[in-house]
């Protein structure tokens, strides 16, 4: 455990450790709120005694604002269609009283990605107000970040699983094609967002290569174009933090040759493989990790005394530098995980 250096707030604190640099102690970090009022007691005490990071959209670059798109309902499902110079691109998305599932996607062959690439593009407009309204509510007690997705999130997610794997098989120059224009385009953006006041980011879709396509891809679709990213981010002084579910030993170096200053979950077993204390071997003070205690299955579910005891052991794992302790970024908790983060926080601000 480290000695105070300062008291820091916990957005110094949080901003310290995702750039490797002293800490008064290890952030503690809840991701948003969940199940959780943030005006309600708990939810105050919440983002008193730990230190929250919260991402929120501030709008959609991918396609533009000159996009034609139409909505309708076809009993329980939701129809779009993108109207495009080439031909219309559809998707059908259907809600059930249990689940809700996209059943039809946007590319099915990869021609279909001339579609999308014919249409004229026109930068796309931002709204700031949700997240000036979230940095607001955290002010100094925890950091408010815009969430952005990457190149490669837009051929993953408009074909099918199945289809963006086949499509990568067959033709990957069509692939990395598609995903160098959407990272033009969220290149763009991001700029625009660092001009207008944001400092954090929270870039999302790496995993789609990493846990569907493998190490090749991934330093093709993801290190490469990432970087350029994480660069403009870089250029105006924000922070870059990145989210990828899944095995991560393999990708160790990977992940830092993108210049991301901090990334989630870092999954141990059995939901992923990450080992705490050979990645840092590893990446040195390259990278500052947060997890890598499961919000659901950890946090939420288990005694207190049991996650403590779970958290102590990835503290002397990971180390008091470029460490965060915290869940998954897109984890889910209520009110026994929220009072566990604060039992964490309350035993790493007393040691």
């Amino acid at each position: 455990m480290v000695r105070k250096v300062i008291d820091m707030t916990s957005r110094e604190r949080i901003l310290a450790a995702m750039r490797f640099e002293k800490v008064d102690r290890v952030p503690v970090t809840p991701w948003s709120f969940h199940k959780i009022d943030p005006e309600t007691p708990l939810g105050r005490e919440l983002i008193r005694k730990t230190d929250m990071v919260s991402d929120v959209g501030v709008g959609d670059p991918i396609l533009g604002k000159a996009a034609q798109i139409d909505h309708r309902r076809e009993g329980d499902t939701s129809v779009t269609v993108v109207r495009t110079p080439k031909g219309d691109l559809t998707s059908r998305y259907r809600r059930t009283d249990v689940t809700g599932a996209t059943v039809e996607f946007f590319l099915k062959e990869p021609e279909d990605v001339e579609k999308l690439l014919s249409i004229h593009y026109e930068p796309a407009d931002f709204d700031l107000s949700r997240y000036q309204a979230r940095r607001a509510l955290l002010g100094d007690e925890g950091l408010a970040m815009v969430g952005i997705l990457n190149g490669v999130a837009v051929p993953a997610s408009w074909f099918s699983p199945e289809g963006f794997c086949l499509a990568w098989a067959d033709c990957p120059d069509l692939i990395e094609r598609l995903t160098a224009v959407m990272t033009e385009r969220l290149m763009d953006f991001a700029e625009r967002l660092c001009r207008a006041g944001v400092d954090a980011f929270r870039i999302i879709g790496g995993e789609y290569a990493s846990v569907q396509l493998g190490p090749d891809a991934f330093k093709r679709l993801c290190v490469k174009y990432d970087r350029a990213l994480v660069d403009v981010m870089h250029k105006y002084g924000a922070v870059a933090h990145y989210h990828n579910h899944g095995p991560v030993m393999r990708y160790l170096e990977d992940f830092a040759a993108i210049g991301i200053d901090c990334i989630d979950p870092m999954e141990a077993p059995p939901w992923g493989d990450c080992d705490l204390r050979e990645a840092r071997r590893r990446l040195g003070d390259r990278l500052c990790f947060l997890g890598n205690l499961d919000d659901m299955e950890i946090i939420d579910k288990l005694p207190t005394e049991e996650v403590l005891a779970i958290a102590r052991k990835r503290l002397d794992e990971a180390g008091d530098r470029g460490f965060i302790l915290g869940g998954t970024s897109s984890g889910a908790y209520g009110e026994h995980g929220a009072r566990n983060f604060i039992a964490m926080a309350e035993m790493v601000a007393g040691s």
